[in-house]
């Protein structure tokens, strides 16, 4: 069996080299790249199944990184950031994070998101499953997510919201339900990155004509997809 690649791009050579070594220890394969510039060029010419990525780094920095890195990939990203700093947070989210973790850290936690999101993106051998509701198809073998016959460019964080949604189309389903199933972690009372992913797939999925959006919030009890009889505006 092929050993998982991690890439930790990160300044801080000892915190890097710690994690390096943590990650070899539970049987993954850890490059290091001690800069932005190095870790892109790294990045894009290796085939890696998880980079954990500091936004901090003098030069280009992590946000920068990521925005290029998601031209063309989109390998699952952990971002590294400042503790407290929502900002960072919230920026990483929005150019294509798929999760965070504020420094400073408990490696072992580092080493369970990690393992949630690797599980949460490995592919799940089988017959491949067409989900269609309204003009929404997801194809989750492939996680490949369409409105009608036009791709959907969506974070892998977005397309497992859209797909926990899609299996239950028209019904309630909790925050606590999908902070699990697309961030592989409770969902905890002050945590609004769910809030985050759901405001950036309703902007990529668009509206109807009378500005409607087919995920709909449910006030203290989560979100319900109701895009049977939707139908979008052309983009």
């Amino acid at each position: 069996m092929n050993r998982i690649r991690v890439l930790l791009v990160d300044d801080d050579v000892q915190l890097r080299s710690m994690v390096a070594e943590l990650l070899r220890s539970e049987g993954y394969d850890a490059d290091e790249a001690s800069d932005g510039e190095e870790g892109l060029r790294a990045a894009q010419n290796s085939d890696y199944g998880l980079i954990v990525l500091d936004i901090m780094m003098p030069g280009k920095d992590g946000l920068e990184v990521l925005r290029e890195l998601r031209a063309d990939s989109e390998v699952p990203v952990l971002m590294l950031t400042a503790r407290g700093d929502d900002m960072d947070r919230i920026a990483g989210f929005e150019c294509g994070a798929d999760d965070y973790l504020a420094k400073p850290f408990n490696p072992r936690e580092l080493l369970l998101r990690v393992r949630a999101i690797l599980k949460r993106n490995a592919a799940v051998s089988g017959t491949d499953i067409t989900l269609k509701v309204g003009p929404l198809v997801f194809e989750t073998l492939k996680h490949r997510a369409y409105l009608g016959e036009r791709p959907l460019q969506l974070t892998g964080a977005e397309l497992r919201v859209l797909e926990a949604l899609m299996r239950s189309p028209g019904k309630i389903v909790t925050r606590e339900r999908l902070t699990e199933f697309a961030l592989g972690r409770a969902h905890t009372p002050y945590d609004r990155s769910l809030d985050t992913h759901i405001s950036h797939l309703r902007s990529k999925i668009g509206k109807d004509g009378e500005g409607q959006t087919p995920i709909q919030s449910m006030r203290g009890a989560g979100y319900v997809l109701v895009a049977d009889d939707w139908e979008p505006t052309e983009p």
